[in-house]
């Protein structure tokens, strides 16, 4: 396994999925068959950020949780992906598993079924998992249910007692409007970095411009950077937009993943020294690679 500079590494407090990925070529036939390739591949945003990261060349360790069933599985492939993981096992509830429909332009629809990924709890961590850590990064959807939502917590207070800087990806307009974006962003409070897209920076401000909603990001975090799929990404620190990182070309095969292999990239960008505008570069690099690819790991 490689080691980020100094010996440090990055942590990931997230979700680990089995992706049912669904890719087909013409619009969905309601009530009858459409073709469609079809692939049950592991994903998650958390598992899929850390096996980017890993692949950038980062130490990286995941904390998870999962049912009995899909464990082995899962645990197999994030340690051939580079990932010290953590996995607590769930004896009541399966692994989470989401249905990716993937259409012609690569788009994907997600039919989520959260399991055990939100039953991570207060009692599943440890202030010795940041142990050597540089860099703490922690998956949207624990916000989302009160008990994983509490483990977060708790790791950002460990996380702020020493040092560790903390970021948050807000992985999804829909829950964070079943949540309430109030309740959001006072939950992931003044994290140093937030890595929404561009749907997520618009939502979480009420601003449509999504310039103007990237710079108000910052003015709560120490650095915003949003996601603009084809178009790129902004990076945004202390209340303005300091850089516009052009896209990297790509042939769009499959869009699932594409954020989680730019959150990837970037921490493992950050661990060596890197600047964010040079870090948000690196991510599109991952992101173009992601897309052109099934599924949401390297």
């Amino acid at each position: 396994m490689s080691t980020g500079a100094g010996g440090a590494a990055l942590l990931v407090i997230g979700d680990v999925v089995t992706d049912v990925v669904a890719r087909y070529g013409t619009p969905l036939a309601h009530g009858t068959d459409t073709a469609a390739e079809i692939r049950t591949l592991p994903g998650g945003a958390g598992a899929n950020a850390a096996c980017w990261a890993a692949h950038c060349g980062a130490e990286v360790r995941l904390l998870a949780r999962v049912g009995t069933q899909a464990r082995e599985w899962h645990e197999e492939r994030l340690r051939r992906a580079g990932v010290r993981t953590h996995l607590v096992v769930d004896d009541l509830v399966p692994t989470a598993t989401v249905i990716c429909l993937v259409d012609a332009s690569a788009e994907r629809t997600l039919l989520t079924d959260s399991g055990a990924a939100l039953r991570l709890s207060p009692a599943d961590w440890s202030p010795s998992l940041l142990d050597g850590v540089g860099r703490l990064h922690l998956s949207g959807y624990l916000f989302f249910a009160d008990s994983s939502r509490q483990l977060a917590f708790a790791a950002m207070e460990s996380a702020e007692e020493r040092g560790v800087p903390v970021s948050v990806d807000p992985a999804s307009a829909g829950f964070i409007k079943e949540l309430g974006v109030d309740r959001f962003l006072a939950s992931v409070g003044s994290v140093e970095t937030l890595l929404p897209n561009a749907d997520e920076a618009r939502l979480l401000t009420g601003l449509t411009n999504v310039t103007d909603a990237a710079a108000a990001l910052s003015r709560r975090a120490g650095v915003a950077v949003v996601t603009l799929g084809g178009d790129g990404a902004l990076v945004a620190e202390a209340g303005a937009v300091t850089a516009r990182v052009p896209p990297v070309p790509a042939r769009a095969r499959d869009s699932t993943g594409a954020g989680d292999a730019f959150t990837g990239a970037f921490h493992a960008a950050r661990l060596t020294g890197a600047d964010p505008v040079a870090a948000a570069t690196a991510g599109c690099r991952a992101g173009a690679r992601a897309v052109a690819t099934m599924g949401g790991r390297p």
